[in-house]
This record gives structure tokens, sequence and C-alpha cells, in this order.
């Protein structure tokens, strides 16, 4: 495992790269980063990664750590967003051209791109990707646009025509994130067993609760990777997974506490970064089917007491911006004003509070192996009872998280983080299991919300004025109802050693290794 004739390459990295120094964040070009490596750089080597969950095949599609990981390992997709913005740039795909009327979209595939097996490429593994994708049973949060995808012509085999039942102004956004999947092994890709992509690592083996194993693909159609293999290692403590980083036998993590992050970025040794274009939404969530939540003054009265900048500043350190709405400033739905609607207000919320009367203790869950979500909802607790709102607190295992953020299945109140904001608009509230109009996990059914919803996503062109009116009557939604209470806003940050370079992310977390390399 991992034997092969080393190889070298050097493109440049499209994820820009920011390391924190001694507590705080400074952005550092690639180009001065790889400058200062060179030389000492060794070619190959296996890269190690620690993470907290193990991979759980059957929800691949949701984008948890791992499972993020390894489709950006073993798989591409047909574009790629730029870190920082929302202009399509090729990968499968060369070409794209989407009807004036939004009904119809011509993609051009690459004629040279082979799948690990050796099997070439065609349309036909584009449209079964699309068509896997859009299964709801999957848990892929952008299902409901690929769903909307009625029409395959696939009689060219670098070539497709899609036909949609309606305009979808996030289709691009569909065309970053689905993993384009082998059509032949689909038995091994839900239950694991093997991973057949195009990707610039091949899948050789999971452990359960142990590692997940890969080799280079030395036939990648974009150029062989300088790494020998890359290993997933599931550390579920977050101070042993720190302890060997520290140590050397772990090169990177893929989650960090803001405490560790600042502690690892005052040491030479190791980089802090700050994954631009990987927006996360840390909100505090709301069942309005549970007692006590579905009046809406109660949890507008929750946001006013929840002091946002103490959670921010005393928890996370400073690293983000508090915010009642998710999206970032590059967004089209962003809007400055309306993003402090919700301010620290404790007498409006006192006065909010004493118009329902008595409200029933409300139970306030957080995920367990997590300093931050903890003390956020210790944070919260006294805050809301300070204003007259009981809470009980409830921590929950990760993997019980995910399964309640799937199934809507919380109850009460709960504290977690979310993703998706970095993309079209139109795509949170279509998508994303805390926003999605129809089946949220707040379990929040609304007609005007889901108007403005549908309004956003049928306007061909996210970027015109028709767009703009239409997120401002989104957000005024989102704020009326508050079934989501936005805390703050951050960018993702990872861990590594300093002797790792020249790797990069999608908008979607997923890790780009295909130039990384070890060296001092």
């Amino acid at each position: 495992m991992f034997s092969r004739p080393s190889l070298r390459r050097r493109r440049p990295l499209w994820g820009a790269v920011a390391l924190s120094l001694v507590g705080s964040l400074a952005v550092a070009g690639c180009s001065s980063a790889v400058g200062q490596a060179d030389a000492g750089a060794t070619e190959g080597g296996v890269l190690r990664i620690g993470e907290a969950l193990d991979l759980v095949p059957a929800s691949i599609y949701a984008g948890a750590p791992v499972q993020a990981a390894v489709t950006g390992l073993v798989y591409d997709t047909l574009i790629d967003y730029p870190a920082d913005g929302l202009d399509a740039e090729p990968h499968l795909a060369t070409a794209w051209e989407i009807a004036p009327d939004g009904l119809s979209a011509r993609i051009t595939l690459r004629d040279d791109v082979t799948f690990h097996d050796g099997r070439p490429m065609t349309s036909e593994d584009v449209e079964f990707s699309i068509r896997t994708y859009a299964d709801p049973q999957r848990a892929g949060q952008l299902a409901r646009t690929a769903a909307l995808i009625t029409g395959y012509d696939t009689s060219d085999p670098h070539a497709l025509v899609l036909t949609l039942a309606q305009p979808a102004a996030n289709l691009l956004d569909l065309l970053d994130i689905v993993p384009i999947i082998d059509r032949h092994s689909i038995a091994d890709f839900e239950t694991g067993t093997s991973y057949n992509g195009t990707g610039a690592f091949r899948f050789t083996e999971w452990k359960p609760g142990t590692s997940i194993t890969f080799d280079a693909n030395d036939e990648y159609w974009d150029g062989a990777p300088n790494l020998d293999g890359v290993e997933i290692v599931i550390v579920p403590d977050a101070q042993t997974r720190i302890s060997q980083l520290r140590s050397g036998q772990l090169d990177l993590l893929l989650t960090v506490s803001p405490r560790d992050a600042d502690q690892l970025g005052a040491d030479p040794n190791f980089r802090i970064v700050d994954q631009a274009g990987v927006e996360r939404t840390w909100y505090l969530g709301a069942d309005v089917g549970s007692s006590g939540l579905s009046d809406v003054r109660v949890r507008q009265a929750i946001a006013y007491a929840v002091d946002r900048n103490r959670i921010l500043d005393d928890v996370y350190r400073g690293h983000g911006d508090v915010g009642n709405l998710p999206w970032p400033e590059y967004s089209p739905a962003y809007d400055a004003e309306l993003n402090s609607t919700y301010t620290l207000d404790q007498d409006r919320a006192r006065a909010l509070v004493a118009e329902v009367g008595e409200i029933p203790v409300i139970p306030l869950s957080y995920a367990t192996g997590s300093i931050e979500a903890e003390s956020t909802a210790q944070i919260i607790q006294a805050d809301l009872a300070a204003v007259g709102i009981d809470t009980t607190l409830v921590p929950l295992d990760g993997a019980t998280s995910l399964k309640n953020l799937i199934g809507g299945t919380f109850g009460g109140l709960w504290v977690y983080g979310h993703t998706y904001a970095q993309y079209t608009p139109a795509t949170l509230p279509t998508s994303a299991f805390p926003f999605n109009a129809y089946k949220n996990t707040s379990n929040f059914v609304d007609p005007d919300y889901q108007r403005a919803v549908d309004t956003a996503w049928r306007i061909p062109d996210p970027r015109s004025a028709e767009a703009e009116d239409a997120y401002r009557a989104l957000n005024a939604e989102l704020l009326d109802n508050v079934f989501v209470i936005g805390l703050h806003n951050a960018t993702g940050l990872l861990a590594t050693t300093s002797d790792l370079h020249d790797f990069g992310w999608s908008k979607k977390a997923e890790l780009d290794l295909s130039d990384a390399y070890l060296g001092g």
C-alpha cells in the first residue's frame, strides 16, 4: 500500500490559505507559502488526517467532515466555484450553457477522464450520478434541485442536455456539489465497500472505527498527485487529536476548536488554516412543534435574549462575526442592516415573555465532545433564564445529533452549525436541513416562507435585480419567524503541521490534495 514511483507536479492552488499567527489571522498567498518550503520539500509520503466521527456510507452526501473528505479525494464534480465567490470554473465539464428561460442546459464533458478501474467516464455516468443524488433517501441536501431535472439527452458520450421542470437559480450549485460516481459499482458505494471515482486518490480500505486509506491515482486526468497516499484516522477525543498532531502522528485535523487553534497558531511548527469560502452558520434551532416554541413571540424573545457577542468572544475567541442572517458578504442576499435585527435586549425579551404568559421548561440540546457547543448552550441557558425562559440541557453524541438534524427530531432548542449559505441564496432554503422550506429540522411549515423561497428559486439569473428583491423577502421571512436563530458566522478552521503545503478545498469543504506535498 502507498508504494509508487515518485512524481512531482505544480499547479496553482485555487483555495486561498489563511494562516493564524500568534493568535491573529493573517492571510498568506500560496506563492509565498510554497516559496518558503520548497527548499526542504520531500516527494511522496502519506498524509495522515485526524477526525472524530467515522464514515457513515448511508449519509455520504450529507457533508459531514469524513464523508466530505472521502468524496473530495475519490471523486470529481462537473464544475468548481472559487473559494470567495460564485463564478463557476470548469472541472469535469469544459463548458455549459443554460437557456435564457432556465428550462434546459447543455454541458460539455472532458473526453480524457477515466474511473479508477480504467473505464472511460461518459455522459451516462453524469446522468446516473445526478439521479442517484436526487433520491431523498440518500440525504443529499440539494436533492430537490436534482429532482427538477426531468430529462437527460446522453446520445453524445461527452455531452448531455438537461431538461428542467422549472428554472432553478442554483443549478450550477448542484453541478459543483454532486460527485460523479461509477454506475456499475453502486452496491459497493452504498455499503462503503469500495468507491470507484475519477479523483486524484483511489479508495483502498475502510476499517470501521479505525481508519480509511487511499492510494495516489497516478493516472489522474489532471496529473498525478505528489503524495503517495492519504490515511484518515478516526480519533474521537479532541485533545488526543491535538496531541497526535503535536507528536507528528497526524498531519492535518479536519476540525479544531478556536482555543486550540490560537495555541497551535502561536507555534511555528503548526498552521491554522482559515477555509475561505467555507461558511458555517452557528445557530440556535427551535422545534416549532414543541411545547412553548409554537408561539413566535417566544422565539423572538429568545432571539433578543441571547448575548451573541459573549458567545463569539468567550467561546469562539473572536473567530467569526455575529449576525442574524447566514449570508457571507459576497452573497447577493447579504444585508448588513437586517443582519443586526436581533441584538441583545433583555427588556424587550421579558416583555414578549410577559405577553405569552407561562412557558414550560424547554429542552436545550448540544453535541457532546465539543467544549464550544457545551459552553454556548450554558451561556444560552443563563441568558434565557434571565428573561424568564427555563431550559434543561440535553447532551447528545454526534451521531444522534446528525440523525435528529436530518429527521427533525431534536425537540425543543438545539445548538448546531451548518453550511450552504456560501452558495447561491436559493440553495440554503431549498436544501439545507435547518432552512428547507418544505421539510426542515424545526418542523416549520409556512406558505409565506415557501412562497418567498420558491420565488427566489425560480429566477434564472440569481444576481438580477429581480433576484435581489426576492432575497429581501426571503430575509424578512427568516427574521420574522426565527425558527433558526442566528448566532454568528465563521469560516472553517483546519490545523496542520508546517510540513504540509499546497492543499486546497472546495466550497463544500472537500479537501483538494491533488497538489499537496509534505516538506520541511
